[in-house]
């Protein structure tokens, strides 16, 4: 089971990659950091991919059904537990990944299933020209499930 730093070299190796992140996104802080970022700041990178992340999971028409959205302003995480077998008190993401794509690049947030609060995702930059975006969901996906954080 990789850490964040082995998850991080794993996803530069996805095609296109220019960088990688994991982010909590209740603070809004890189808990690791890889390649380069827009504007060259990971810091500033990881705080502005936090601030879509939560302003998502806010909205209740972007999580499933009879999932409450992450209440505005709280620490405590989701609240949405899973019965899926993802681990004995395992908190669920109220999303599973964010696409953001603009004229030379996707930005692709995977958020991260934890047996804590679910307040991490995995911020992967691709180019445009050479990226692929089905790849590097899928590939995010499994990443997510075999990270160990803690």
């Amino acid at each position: 089971m990789p850490g964040i730093d082995e998850c991080l070299l794993e996803a530069m190796r996805l095609p296109g990659a220019r960088g990688a992140a994991l982010v909590d996104w209740t603070s809004g802080l890189a808990l690791g950091a890889v390649g380069e970022f827009p504007g060259g700041d990971h810091e500033a990178a990881a705080a502005e991919a936090a601030e879509v992340a939560r302003l998502t999971t806010e909205q209740r028409a972007f999580t499933p059904d009879g999932h409450a959205a992450h209440g505005g302003g709280t620490e405590s995480g989701t609240g949405a537990e899973t019965g899926s077998g993802a681990g004995a008190g395992a908190a669920d993401p109220p999303v599973e990944d964010l696409i953001i794509s603009n004229r030379d690049s996707y930005h692709v947030l995977r958020f991260v299933p934890t047996s804590f609060d679910s307040s991490v995702f995995l911020h992967v930059w691709l180019g445009r020209p050479d990226g692929n975006l089905a790849l590097a969901r899928i590939r995010l996906g499994e990443m997510a499930g075999r990270l160990v954080l803690g």
